[in-house]
């Protein structure tokens, strides 16, 4: 549930916006980019979530079709123009991103009396984001869905901490305690746990995280660490600590996104927490070997390649 739009990649390397000839057009958006990297995972997916009523919605809607994602929810807002977002890549690690989300994307127009609640609770994962809570309303929407959940195993909130969204880090703050209420799950990099927790030391911040909603159901919290790996730390205890795996790096932004399908994936499948981290992580390394984010998503076979091989440089999917 949340943010969809239209992701330009440039197809040079190494120089600013300002001197890109030629771009690349893929869906993006990190929900929508979750929802198709459980899709390729060969989960059933849909996506809540709004685009203009122009051709970039129509092309949004089509891609999510041919990913697998059902789109039902997905729906046109007259006022607002779909979001563009470009993207300048300077690998390893500095990929600044332009958003076009003015003077309103439509995704923040999902409105709560608009949710079917009764697939919200149907669905065996509920995954929403911190960006959805940066205005109404959305905010309302994105509470009333986490709530909706109540009892359900996997409802995970994917902190999704974008500065330019918000005032400052303090007006987040109370909003990320609401939604931890009501979640099972809580992903995160350091500085979004940060943002949510006061918190950036891993273990501190997974712990600070737990207790947020420790009378509420939160059972395990992912801190994303970069080129440190992966840490997991569970309400009952149980922690698990992984590292990267080996990538050439062509574009960073999709691997978090991948990461969060191929979570999910291995929570519904049961796996131990260790062998989830790993599968998460190679899938994200996959992506981040990749110019897109959204086609460049990886099937079960890849990531066991890249687990096999230990490098998440491989060859593009077909």
């Amino acid at each position: 549930m949340g943010r969809l739009g239209v992701d330009l990649y440039p197809l040079q390397t190494g120089v600013g916006l300002d001197r890109v000839d030629t771009f690349a057009k893929f869906l993006g958006g990190s929900p929508a980019n979750v929802a198709v990297a459980a899709a390729r995972l060969g989960l059933r997916t849909a996506l809540v979530s709004r685009t203009g009523a122009d051709p970039f919605g129509t092309y949004l809607r089509r891609e999510l079709k041919d990913f697998g994602v059902d789109d039902r929810w997905v729906t046109e807002v007259d006022a607002y123009p779909t979001p563009v977002t470009f993207c300048a890549l300077f690998p390893p690690d500095d990929f600044p991103l332009t958003f076009y989300r003015r003077p309103k994307a439509p995704d923040l127009e999902i409105h709560p009396h608009e949710l079917d609640l009764g697939a919200i609770r149907a669905a065996r994962v509920l995954w929403a984001t911190g960006t959805g809570l940066c205005a109404e309303p959305s905010r309302t929407a994105t509470l009333q869905a986490l709530r909706a959940r109540s009892g359900r195993e996997v409802t995970v909130l994917d902190l999704d901490w974008r500065p330019m969204f918000w005032t400052d880090p303090a007006a987040a703050r109370p909003y990320y305690a609401e939604a931890l209420r009501h979640a099972t799950v809580v992903v995160g990099n350091t500085d979004e746990c940060e943002v949510a927790t006061g918190e950036r030391e891993p273990y501190a911040a997974a712990r600070a995280l737990l207790a947020a909603g420790a009378d509420t159901g939160l059972r395990l919290a992912v801190v994303k660490r970069g080129p440190e790996g992966v840490l997991a730390l569970a309400a009952d205890g149980t922690s698990a600590e992984v590292p990267p795996l080996p990538v050439e790096v062509v574009n960073g932004l999709g691997a978090g996104d991948a990461f969060g399908g191929a979570l999910v994936h291995g929570l519904l499948a049961g796996r131990d927490l260790d062998t989830v981290l790993r599968h998460a992580n190679a899938a994200g390394a996959i992506v981040a070997g990749r110019l897109p984010c959204s086609s460049a998503m990886p099937y079960a076979a890849e990531i066991a390649e890249a687990l096999a091989t230990g490098s998440g440089t491989l060859a593009e999917n077909g």
